[in-house]
């Protein structure tokens, strides 16, 4: 399975925490862990200081309490777990997986699983409310959608289009036509 994973598996970057204004960056590849920083500062004693960079194994890193410090102070106690569960082996294979082929699974899921699935990650939240899941979900339920409702469930979003019962959803169609006419009328005026 780790064959299925980029050589760089985790990367994210920040500033650190006030009241410095360092530059920092975190790579995790297949075989290591990268800390970089670049000083930044106003005051002479650092205008010659050169950006610097820890490299150590993953098995390494496991065993570097001073950097697992360093990286929850810049970037947080959760990012810090992540790449500890990361060295440890721990890959979350469905998070790495591209949007496109997650919508098309996450389709096939009952309405009560998307909910759920909503509340995995900010990442899944993300994809489970968007409007392209929606889209396809309706599409998939539905036997026909008018170009015009398919305007209106543009114009309110997908997933507040589906959750809409038919009542409202025809007296909302009819409000769009009236006003559509209303606006021609003037046109042609």
């Amino acid at each position: 399975m780790a064959s299925l994973l980029r050589e760089v598996v985790f990367e994210t970057r920040g500033q650190a925490p006030a009241p410095s204004k360092d530059y920092c960056q975190l790579l995790v590849t297949r075989q290591e862990v990268i800390f970089r920083w670049w000083k930044i500062s106003l005051r002479n004693e650092f205008h010659e200081s050169r950006p610097g960079e820890i490299k150590e194994s993953q098995e390494d890193f496991l065993d570097d309490s001073s950097l697992h410090i360093q990286i929850a102070i810049v970037f947080g106690a959760k990012v810090l777990e992540h790449v500890l569960n990361l060295c440890r082996g721990n890959y979350d294979f469905l998070e790495r997986l591209p949007v496109p082929l997650l919508l098309y699974i996450i389709s096939f899921l009952e309405l009560e699983d998307i909910a759920r699935l909503s509340q995995v990650s900010r990442r899944f939240e993300m994809i489970c409310n968007s409007n392209a899941l929606w889209e396809n979900i309706v599409e998939n339920l539905c036997d026909t959608i008018t170009p015009e409702m398919k305007e209106l469930a543009q114009e309110m979003g997908w997933k507040r289009f589906f959750f809409t019962d038919r009542l409202q959803l025809q007296l909302q169609l009819r409000r769009r036509r009236q006003k559509q006419d209303a606006q021609n009328k003037k046109q042609t005026e």
